[in-house]
């Protein structure tokens, strides 16, 4: 009996010591805040719920944490220097104030987190595409710190440039450029109107290309008739020929040569071998 009182008082105890506590966190919009406290870790819910930014909170229950004030710059910085950082360049936002950044330096990473992939940035306040961030790891998830003031501003004004210009990812050069660069400017260019159908123009082309290496062939050129390909193309001993290939399946519309009504038994890998046995 007396366990149970035991156990039952440090169990209120607990409660009041939870209630009584104030933690700083950040927190996502919809998502939910965590903390440790006598060594236990507790994650609650924010109130208000759509509460997006850094706050002071302090739980209602052990369910709920609620947002009492805001943390004042060194409070701040002082939580962040307990992380670690990392220098990152932003590429777009995926939803308020979360942004897809990739790492400026690849091998770093690797060393130190395993592995360099694009990285979700939450609560990013300012910024845009192409800036160099500094941001802070917490073992799960990454948080904007500040803008790098130290990163030389030339090359994301050149990217930038690029991007007005419509310049294809492989096609983009300048003085400094870096690998790291390059993959940014496509996870940007990817998500931007003007280049959709140049990427999908490079999509079909290497579609055409690949189906007409696999049968011995090579391509020359293609052009857009609404619902199928006017392909130019050459057997592996360099004759040319034109042939019409539906663009759902690469079937054959029309091979350019009397295969006595049996174009569409065939499809352009297969239309290869077909042409090189006559």
């Amino acid at each position: 009996m007396a366990n149970i009182r035991n156990l039952l008082s440090q169990m209120a105890a607990q409660e009041m010591q939870l209630r009584d506590t104030q933690f700083l966190a950040p927190c996502t919009s919809g998502g939910r805040v965590r903390t440790r406290i006598s060594g236990m870790v507790y994650t609650f819910k924010p109130k208000p719920r759509n509460f997006e930014g850094w706050g002071i909170f302090q739980p209602v229950n052990e369910k709920v944490a609620e947002v009492v004030d805001e943390p004042s710059l060194p409070q701040l910085t002082e939580y962040l220097q307990l992380l670690t950082p990392i220098r990152l360049q932003l590429a777009y936002a995926l939803k308020s104030q979360t942004w897809l950044a990739y790492p400026i330096n690849e091998s770093d990473v690797k060393q130190r987190i395993g592995v360099a992939k694009p990285l979700p940035v939450h609560l990013v306040n300012e910024g845009g595409a192409f800036e160099v961030i500094i941001a802070r790891y917490d073992g799960q998830s990454w948080w904007f710190e500040e803008i790098d003031r130290r990163a030389d501003p030339l090359p994301s004004e050149e990217l930038k440039s690029a991007l007005k210009k419509v310049i294809s990812p492989q096609e983009v050069r300048f003085k400094g450029m870096t690998p790291e660069m390059r993959t940014v400017y496509e996870l940007v260019a990817q998500q931007t109107e003007e280049f959709s159908e140049k990427f999908q123009q490079r999509r079909d082309e290497n579609r055409l290309r690949e189906a007409l290496q696999l049968g011995g062939g090579q391509l020359r050129e293609f052009r857009d008739r609404d619902d199928y390909w006017l392909v130019e193309w050459t057997t592996g001993n360099g004759d040319c020929h034109t042939s019409a290939i539906a663009k759902n399946d690469l079937t054959v519309v029309s091979s350019g040569i009397c295969l006595s009504g049996m174009d569409r038994d065939f499809d352009l890998q297969s239309l290869v071998g077909v042409i090189e046995a006559r």
